[in-house]
């Protein structure tokens, strides 16, 4: 068993990787909050359910230990101080309604530890709390749909809510409001899991600018790329690599960043643009003319050095990992809307869990016989619900350790 965080590529053989299986947290989506809960559909959960534990079988059959988001909170929530605190804090970021608190506390203090993880992920309805305070009109006719403590359908996305980094992690302030009581599970593991404690933190929860995981990827022990996005912001980018070359321990020595169209077809840099082999990528051919590159360069300060690259993103790629050339392959191939089609499914969403072998979306037909074409070894899965929620197998890992 490894203990901390070891990531200093994406495609190095995968060891171990962080998942969250999809729970009750979906039956809670509705039409009214499917905007505001960033879904586009509502998935049907006994089948998404399914696709994840055939997801979770195909990277154990390939030796990867699977660590479960729920199973790790319940390991620290076996000291009775944390579950209180949890709870607490919980409910300060959860439910506004302070009226509920005491009720909704001792509700949640009487669940066994895995219940109260559920729960806490699940949401919860006024009906589920025994309590003499009377439901307002105003209660029964807002926005969230009779919760009092709105669900996280988006936890299945473990890779963004916080960011491995060498040795390090980044705990990542969400971009919006309702993604941001997610990386309380991240806090907790990282404050107080025997695993993961002494795991440094390049980046808080607490920080002052938003960053996602799905934007940062690990291409090198001296180079990562962070992507500029929908839900990354530039200030935040800078904030994270001052506090990484302050650190004398790591290696990093330069951050890439690559600065993508601000929409939520693209959403995170890893949702056009990941590593699958030693030279070669995938990409989403819609972004390669309006990328914008720049570099933070480490100085002698443990400071950096800001510069704009005026190459392309495969000339870039190349020179900052030691290689003559890489191969860019285009979602999609050559046909444009079967690029927007695969690339709206997360055909560039690829988890890589040993050099040109990674795991994919079935449904991205075309992409996947082109991966195939290059000689990558491509292992497909299941996705008609799962893909609902706009995240693809990459989006859905978060890895710990690669060799």
């Amino acid at each position: 068993m490894d203990h901390g965080i070891n990531v200093f590529s994406e495609i190095s053989p995968l060891k171990t990787v962080l998942l969250h299986r999809p729970g009750k947290e979906l039956l809670n989506l509705t039409p009214d909050t499917l905007q505001q809960l960033l879904f586009d559909d509502i998935p049907f959960l006994k089948v998404a359910m399914r696709e994840h534990n055939e997801f979770a079988q195909i990277l154990k059959d390939n030796g990867v230990e699977v660590l479960y988001l729920e199973d790790l909170m319940c390991d620290v929530l076996g000291d009775g101080d944390v579950k209180e605190k949890f709870i607490d804090q919980f409910l300060e970021e959860g439910c506004s309604d302070r009226r509920y608190h005491r009720d909704i506390h001792d509700y949640l203090y009487s669940l066994s530890d895995m219940e109260l993880v559920l729960k806490s992920m699940e949401g919860i309805k006024y009906d589920e709390i025994d309590t003499n305070i009377k439901v307002s009109l105003a209660d029964l006719t807002s926005d969230s749909n009779n919760m009092l403590i709105a669900p996280m359908p988006n936890l299945y996305f473990t890779r963004d809510p916080f960011a491995s980094i060498g040795n390090g992690v980044s705990l990542n302030r969400m971009y919006y409001e309702t993604r941001r009581r997610e990386t309380i599970y991240g806090e907790y593991i990282f404050d107080h899991h025997p695993r993961f404690k002494d795991v440094k933190k390049y980046y808080d929860r607490y920080d002052p600018y938003h960053i996602e995981g799905g934007d940062i990827l690990n291409l090198s022990r001296e180079v990562i790329a962070v992507g500029i996005s929908q839900r990354t912001e530039a200030n935040a980018i800078e904030f994270l690599a001052k506090h990484i070359f302050r650190d004398e321990e790591s290696p990093l020595r330069r951050v890439l960043v690559f600065s993508i169209p601000k929409n939520r077809s693209f959403m995170h840099l890893d949702t056009v643009f990941t590593q699958i082999d030693q030279d070669k990528f995938t990409i989403h051919p819609g972004i390669t003319g309006s990328l914008r590159i720049f570099s933070l360069d480490r100085n002698s300060e443990n400071g950096f050095d800001i510069n704009r690259i005026d190459e392309k993103a495969e000339k870039v790629l190349a020179k900052n990992m030691g290689l003559d050339s890489v191969t860019l392959i285009a979602c999609g191939g050559n046909d444009d809307i079967a690029s927007q089609r695969e690339q709206w499914n997360d055909g560039s969403n690829t988890l890589c869990i040993a050099p040109g072998k990674i795991l994919v979306y079935e449904r991205n037909e075309i992409t996947n016989a082109l991966l195939e074409s290059y000689g990558i070894k491509v292992l497909r899965m299941s996705s008609s619900e799962l893909s609902r929620g706009r995240g693809g197998p990459r989006c859905m890992s978060m890895p710990l350790w690669r060799e």
